[in-house]
């Protein structure tokens, strides 16, 4: 057998429908998640929080059936829900980037199965250079920041060293430029 049938593969089931995950998005997808994985579980050290990467699924519906989506980015406090390779809580925030083959079903489905679940905080990033932070108010979720990334210095609105928080979580920040280090 060949390594690629050991590996996991990547899918998601929303409403009864197997999405496969497959191909791999591209390199900056990778990078922009390991840049914000790193800023938030640097950040979260000596907490009861954790932050996964691409390797934890959410069931948000665990009573009523075996949905699951695989966010990029989740971070979860309450560890009794955490069960083998699923996470059954309700996470405090979620971060998916873009690719081509997710974004509709990131704006669409997820955001709203992120929006009924109860997460307080989502966050869709680009690889282009955009973050969009929603957060969830009496059960809706309201876009609250919207940046696109303006590298030039030259430029008047020029906003590497414009600094992000969580807001459950206020000491955790980053900067855009640090969000979208490394891609260009």
């Amino acid at each position: 057998m060949g390594l690629a049938e050991f590996e996991r593969k990547k899918d998601e089931k929303i409403n009864g429908v197997i999405y496969d995950m497959s191909p791999t998005p591209e390199f900056k997808h990778g990078i922009i998640n390991s840049n914000i994985h790193g800023g938030i579980k640097h950040s979260l050290k000596n907490s009861l929080c954790l932050v996964f990467m691409e390797n934890l699924d959410f069931k948000y519906h665990p009573d009523v059936n075996d949905d699951y989506v695989c966010p990029d980015i989740m971070i979860v406090c309450d560890r009794k829900y955490l069960k083998g390779s699923f996470y059954s809580g309700i996470p405090k925030l979620i971060v998916e980037t873009l690719s081509p083959s997710t974004a509709k079903r990131d704006r669409t489905e997820k955001k709203d199965i992120y929006e009924q679940a109860g997460v307080e905080e989502y966050w869709i990033v680009s690889p282009q250079g955009a973050v969009e932070i929603y957060y969830l108010e009496n059960g809706k979720y309201i876009l609250e920041q919207n940046y696109i990334l303006q590298s030039n210095e030259e430029e008047e609105d020029y906003n590497v060293d414009l600094e992000i928080s969580l807001r459950e979580f206020p000491h955790i920040k980053m900067t855009l430029g640090e969000i979208f280090e490394g891609i260009d």
